[in-house]
């Protein structure tokens, strides 16, 4: 009778749990979604690498004093410095430094999206080889006929359309990122989300320390109001902050289907362009999100 009971609360309890997921996700997403214009801000006063490897100091100093503030160890256990290894490389080192190089090279927003657009198809591989986990084929429909529709979407956007070191940069900005998300998912279904992420920036400091003081004294810096909130919007927001939602919504609802909600993160990118720097975008955008919602709904539904 109690094996019966629990086979029936079982989903009950699973379902509201993945909502839950989502959501949470969700705002990791709307946190991550104003990344690109202000690292364009803050690149117009700051060094591209300066940009990149700075956001990580000043989030890691915010991590040590939240861990030293909850009496939690400032290091993790040796026996996951691995794993933490890997969301370092990926997300603390890796998107920031690619995206940013590929943005100052002159890759524009649709280039970027299309980063964004595949970065959901690339975490739901990962998670499948790295968490285990076994998505049924209508999620990778859906989540294919996404990743197609946003990548159409950012290239007729467009400019060009040949391939260039900015697009190689891109390329590894999604791989990178696609790495730590998956890592991070994995730790984060028994360490919570701020933990996860604030010992990835910690056992990264010995790099950005040294690296942030050199790059401030050796390149050029003009201080404005625009450059100054960018930079700090990155390293509070996009470097830690919304890192928090994000992994627990990875744990809580799945690595591969709540990371689909990022499709969404494109779209609320041009957002940003449009209320920040007076953009403005057609029909087509409205399409394009259209069918990104849908495609995110269908993974939600598609169960693991």
């Amino acid at each position: 009778m109690n094996a019966q009971n629990s086979a029936i609360v079982a989903p009950a309890v699973a379902v509201p749990s993945a909502r839950r997921g989502t959501l949470l996700a969700f705002l990791g997403v709307l946190s991550f979604s104003g990344s690109f214009p202000a690292t364009v801000f803050a690149m117009r006063g700051f060094d591209p690498w300066l940009v990149a490897i700075g956001r990580a100091l000043l989030a890691a100093l915010i991590a040590l004093v939240c861990l030293r503030a909850a009496g939690a160890p400032l290091l993790p256990p040796r026996s996951q410095w691995r794993p933490y290894a890997l969301i370092s490389l990926g997300v603390v080192f890796g998107f920031p430094v690619f995206s940013g190089l590929a943005l100052s090279l002159g890759a524009g927003a649709a280039h970027a999206g299309v980063v964004i657009g595949l970065l959901p198809a690339a975490t739901a591989a990962f998670a499948v080889l790295r968490a285990g986990e076994r998505p049924r084929p209508l999620f990778w429909l859906a989540c294919t006929a996404g990743a197609v529709a946003i990548t159409a979407f950012t290239f007729t956007r467009a400019e060009g359309g040949g391939a260039s070191w900015a697009d190689l940069l891109l390329v590894g900005a999604l791989l990178s990122a696609a790495v730590g998300y998956t890592e991070g998912g994995r730790l984060a279904r028994t360490t919570p989300g701020w933990q996860v992420i604030s010992y990835a920036l910690v056992i990264s400091l010995p790099v950005t320390l040294p690296v942030t003081a050199v790059l401030a004294v050796t390149t050029p810096v003009v201080w404005s109001v625009e450059a100054v909130a960018g930079f700090a919007y990155v390293g509070l927001i996009s470097m830690f902050l919304g890192f928090i939602p994000w992994y627990a919504g990875l744990a809580q609802g799945g690595i591969a289907r709540a990371g689909q909600t990022q499709l969404t993160q494109p779209l609320l990118t041009l957002v940003w362009a449009w209320v920040l720097l007076g953009e403005r975008f057609g029909w087509v955008t409205v399409g394009a999100a259209l069918a990104v919602l849908v495609c995110v709904a269908v993974t939600q539904r598609a169960r693991t």
